[in-house]
């Protein structure tokens, strides 16, 4: 015996078990009823978004894409039960950061539901997570979400603008071979994520809701879903062959799936400048002030954000005014002049936050039924702006694998294939990470004369264009994610200093100090790189989970 489903009206499926008798809906109602709790939870954090993979589709062109043609098609009674095991659902949790806003926007044949369960729905008020690289907003743009960008007063961002002892340099993105569209992004990051939200909300197979999850669900070393309080305080339990955890930076989850090795080398005051203008609009300011650098970039058409990097685990205290005379006497200097009288005027006005720039290496712990993603599972320093391009890049490689599972039942084989996520979002992430540890220890002012040295042969090397800026930019930006790349320029720019030191006539000292130079480099480098995995980063073609293929039915 089989069942006959007729697509109808825009793709809801329609049972007939005679030619002329229709039930409409009620068999795609009871077949949903059928269904587990849900097939993926993904725990999310209030910071970051909130959405997932997979909704967007009806169960007509689930049934057309995978069992026969768009208009009709016989299912007998096997295939109907792997029918009912394809239409999955997505839970979330708390504390998302950008990660997983866009993963329900997937193609049409993924058809999973997909529910939201996040900390707080409330717009965030967050001082980082607002700048948006190119080769992030290629990714938005890949996942069909580019429009979450619009509205929201986002600026465009071209390139950086390097300042340093009263010099300066412009470095602009390499988007000649783009469309014009194309371009960093910059904004509020709360009115981001509601964008994402709304999207997501929009979707007839997303719920959204408030919640608190509280710990993950384990049986036998299997992740089964998770426990969470809901807005009214109530305590529940939803449960899914897969558990995304997408909890943050402060991350409370993370403990069983991943081998957490967090440094805390800063952290940023951060400021809102109002009405005064960039010394070049339209680009991210970067000031190599000592002891650390300075960042401005607009997040709205009359708004600058400044973020000052502090060294150390504290800042100085706020509640004495310690914080204030730093940032005026010994950080306002050394700004640019058009926005120093702004600068020491929001800091009189006293809205100033804080936060710690936290960095940890990927180091998952494969555990059957969950994945961890976004900062929970790896972190950077925020100086480059690489946090939502590494989010939006892994959403696109998960997506990819799990784009063409019907089922996601057996924890342990789906476990083993999506091993091979970790490796295939090496050549982006393993980029940006690199840079943005090693660019900040350059970046910051030393007392050692070797790395003074780096620090302006850094500089000088940016500053001669072309090759020499366009591709440190490109990987920079996520436009060129090829580690290799980024190991050469780096350095190249060693050497180039060395070269500084040994002409026009060398001598022992400097022969002494350029041998150190390139001894630092290597010292800089080599830990990120050790931390990220050589094999993975380099050779990601020998690591065995590459060439794992999707589980068969």
């Amino acid at each position: 015996m089989s069942v006959k489903f007729v697509a109808y009206n825009n793709g809801v499926l329609l049972p007939q078990s005679k030619p002329k008798r229709l039930y409409k809906c009620e068999c795609r109602i009871r077949l949903m009823k059928m269904l587990s709790d849900a097939d993926v939870i993904v725990v999310l954090s209030c910071v970051s978004g909130a959405l997932l993979p997979f909704a967007r589709n009806t169960l007509g062109k689930v049934i057309a894409s995978h069992f026969g043609s768009p208009a009709t098609s016989h299912i007998n009674p096997q295939n109907l039960r792997r029918l009912l095991n394809y239409q999955n659902t997505v839970k979330y949790r708390r504390n998302l950061l950008v990660a997983m806003c866009q993963q329900e926007y997937l193609p049409d044949h993924d058809g999973r539901r997909v529910r939201v369960i996040e900390r707080d729905l409330t717009e965030p008020d967050r001082i980082v997570g607002e700048l948006l690289q190119p080769g992030g907003y290629l990714k938005l743009i890949e996942l069909g979400l580019e429009d979450c960008v619009e509205d929201i007063d986002a600026q465009r961002v071209f390139g950086y603008a390097l300042f340093k002892d009263g010099r300066n340099t412009r470095l602009s993105y390499p988007l000649e071979k783009f469309h014009s569209d194309v371009a960093g992004r910059s904004f509020h990051n709360g009115r981001f994520i509601q964008r994402m939200r709304e999207k997501a909300s929009s979707l007839p197979n997303v719920q959204l809701e408030q919640g608190t999850v509280s710990s993950l669900l384990e049986d036998n070393g299997t992740i089964k879903g998770v426990m969470f309080k809901s807005k009214s305080g109530e305590i529940k339990k939803a449960y899914a062959p897969l558990t995304i955890v997408c909890d943050g930076c402060f991350s409370n989850l993370r403990g069983s799936l991943c081998n957490p090795q967090v440094d805390v080398p800063s952290c940023f005051v951060g400021l809102i400048l109002e009405n005064c203008q960039l010394p070049y609009e339209n680009h991210g300011h970067v000031v190599l002030a000592d002891p650390s650098p300075i960042l401005f970039y607009r997040i709205s058409s009359t708004e600058i954000r400044c973020l000052v990097d502090v060294p150390g685990q504290k800042v100085p205290s706020v509640s004495n005014g310690d914080l204030s005379k730093y940032l005026k006497t010994v950080v306002a200097p050394q700004i640019p002049p058009e926005l120093q009288d702004s600068f020491i005027a929001t800091v009189d006005k006293g809205n100033i936050r804080t936060m710690p720039n936290r960095s940890m290496p990927a180091a998952p712990l494969p555990t059957p039924g969950a994945l961890l993603m976004g900062d929970a599972f790896n972190m950077r320093h925020p100086l480059t702006g690489g946090g939502m391009t590494v989010a939006l890049s892994d959403i696109v490689v998960l997506r990819n694998l799990l784009m063409p599972l019907h089922d996601l039942h057996d924890s342990y084989t789906l476990c083993q294939y999506l091993e091979s996520f970790y490796t295939l979002r090496k050549p982006v992430a393993s980029t940006i990470n690199t840079l943005a540890g090693a660019l900040y220890k350059v970046f910051s002012a030393s007392p050692d004369e070797a790395r003074q040295e780096m620090r302006e042969a850094c500089f000088d090397y940016l500053s001669l264009g072309g090759v020499f800026s366009n591709g440190p930019v490109s990987l920079l930006s996520g436009l060129n994610p090829r580690p290799l790349s980024l190991v050469v320029h780096f350095f190249a720019v060693a050497v180039y200093g060395v070269g500084r030191l040994l002409l026009p006539f060398p001598s022992p000292k400097r022969i002494w100090i350029g041998a150190r130079l390139i001894s630092g480099a290597s010292g800089i480098i080599f830990p990120i790189i050790k931390a990220e995995g050589v094999r993975q980063m380099f050779f990601p073609a020998t690591v065995p989970a590459y060439y794992r293929t999707p589980p068969t039915e």
